[in-house]
């Protein structure tokens, strides 16, 4: 046998073994995801949230009840991973007089009251028929922040059971 034919194999041969440890170390660190299992009792709760959290930056909870409940609205943009909702201008048809315009923001991973901040812009026709700023009553933005909070609350324990 040539000596770079024995060379040759002995690197395949290390190569493959190489591979294999990757492979299996690979799965270790994939399977220490699941749990130790002399640590404890793996907690079911965190896994559910961490799977109903895949895919976005932000509470995923949060963020269905605010598409949820500003269904309404005419979504502009969009952002998942920044958190942030824009929607535009929405008149109700029984008060064509003013519109709204409400912007979501989702501050955190976690499903808290302080989470959420929901801004809203009014504007109402002045007699020439342009549209003008007005304030917005306090309490309309906290409603809606409690309505989101409400569904993400539902969703969350629908989730659960």
């Amino acid at each position: 046998m040539a000596p770079h034919t024995a060379t040759a194999r002995t690197r395949s041969t290390t190569l493959t073994r190489s591979v294999a440890i990757a492979a299996i170390a690979s799965g270790l660190l994939l399977s220490a995801c699941g749990g130790i299992p002399f640590m404890g009792k793996r907690d079911d709760t965190a896994a559910r949230t961490a799977a109903a959290q895949a895919g976005i930056g932000v509470n995923a909870y949060l963020w269905r009840a605010t598409l949820d409940t500003l269904s309404f609205m005419p979504l502009m943009t969009a952002d998942p991973w920044g958190g942030v909702v824009n929607y535009d201008w929405y008149v109700n048809p029984q008060t064509p007089n003013e519109r709204f315009k409400a912007t979501v923001f989702i501050l955190d991973t976690r499903l808290r009251a302080d989470a959420l901040n929901v801004t809203v812009t009014k504007e109402v026709k002045d007699a020439s028929g342009a549209w003008t700023s007005a304030p917005v009553a306090a309490q309309t933005e906290t409603d809606l922040e409690n309505a989101i909070l409400t569904k993400a609350r539902q969703l969350n324990l629908a989730n659960a059971g």
